[in-house]
């Protein structure tokens, strides 16, 4: 926390809105979309439950249901999956290129292509920008306007990234961000949805507040759900969103001290940034090929456990998933390499230089 949530929650608290909605959560979706200078993309915002709540109503908003297709990044974490399949829907999984670890426009355009030589295109895309970098969102972009396809953009961890000077998030039909506590900026469990669309912003928040029509009774005539953030989160939202920038500046210097010191190790390799724009660096990623480095993936993470100090795996492509694996894919074959030799370091915005330097001594000696 910076400090700056408690005048917002203390508000909440004097004026006894607590819940459900209230001022902050209004000014939250405001700021949301003026501190990400989203009026040319993205104008209307609005704040959830969740990055999943906001992907779910987007796929509703667009009229997935049973039986449709929808294509999806497949090196992803499962909440980017999951709404497909509560709609009733079917994930197409798309591999990644190795210039973002994003989606590969080029396979997504074939499959594109080939779908609508079959007359079945899929009702929807959804795009992925991993670990605090945007993928290639223009070639994506004008793959699916060829064939008339929506495009969500994921950006659950890409907040405070940049594609070609605006943020991912603000290019498709609409764009989810995520406030869970492991986010840049957090609001404890919190999402965004954001649209130049306002009318799937007015459908959204419709739905998310239980589908009740506009009476002074309670009428329903579709399904709703409980998805609204909550006043006092919405505080801490705004306190946190005052420090996004010094949250990527954090992150970044974590990456510059990485990479100035574990550069010179034969075989390991960072996530690269692409040259369209600002990667947060969120997350310190990089790969590690055994036969020149001298140890494996594995063996780095559990040297790190060894001393208390939690890494992880990249994400597990959804491919090779027991809950995903009947399902089609495209490719995989790059994001397999990825997991297999992908780990995340430490990457706090709050990581000391000792704690850094502890890091990287543990990642030498494994190699040593």
């Amino acid at each position: 926390m910076s400090g700056l949530e408690q005048q917002y929650v203390q508000a909440a608290f004097d004026s006894n809105w607590v819940a459900p909605l209230g001022p902050n959560v209004d000014a939250f979706e405001a700021e949301f979309c003026a501190q990400l200078k989203a009026a040319a993309g993205a104008p209307y915002a609005l704040a959830l439950s969740s990055g999943t709540a906001a992907l779910h109503l987007a796929l509703i908003h667009l009229g997935v249901g049973p039986g449709d297709e929808v294509a999806v990044s497949t090196l992803t974490f499962s909440a980017s999956v999951n709404p497909i399949l509560y709609q009733g829907a079917r994930p197409v999984f798309i591999d990644s290129e190795r210039a973002s670890w994003n989606m590969d426009p080029d396979l997504l355009a074939e499959f594109l292509a080939k779908r609508a030589r079959q007359n079945r295109l899929p009702k929807a895309v959804i795009l992925v920008h991993l670990y605090g970098q945007s993928a290639d969102i223009a070639r994506i972009q004008a793959a699916c306007a060829q064939y008339g396809v929506p495009l969500v953009e994921d950006a659950a961890e890409a907040l405070g990234a940049t594609y070609r000077g605006q943020s991912p998030g603000t290019f498709g039909q609409a764009g989810i961000f995520s406030f869970n506590g492991n986010k840049i900026i957090t609001t404890s469990g919190g999402g965004m949805l954001v649209s130049a669309d306002k009318s799937l912003i007015d459908h959204a928040r419709k739905l998310a507040t239980q589908a009740r029509e506009p009476a002074h009774h309670y009428e329903h005539e579709e399904i709703g759900y409980n998805y609204r953030l909550s006043n006092v989160l919405a505080g801490i939202g705004r306190g946190q969103m005052q420090v996004l920038a010094e949250r990527v500046a954090a992150c970044r210097r974590n990456f510059a001290y990485y990479a100035a010191a574990l550069g010179d190790c034969p075989g390991l390799t960072f996530m690269p940034e692409a040259e369209w724009g600002q990667h947060t660096r969120w997350l310190t990623t990089c790969t590690i090929d055994p036969m020149a480095f001298g140890a494996d993936r594995e063996a780095v993470r559990l040297a790190l456990e060894a001393e208390n100090i939690e890494s992880r795996p990249l994400w597990k492509p959804m491919h090779l998933q027991p809950v995903f694996a009947a399902y089609e894919r495209v490719g995989g074959e790059t994001a397999e390499a990825l997991f297999a030799d992908g780990l995340c370091l430490p990457s706090g915005s709050s990581l000391t230089e000792d704690d850094l330097a502890r890091v990287v001594a543990v990642v030498r000696q494994a190699a040593a």
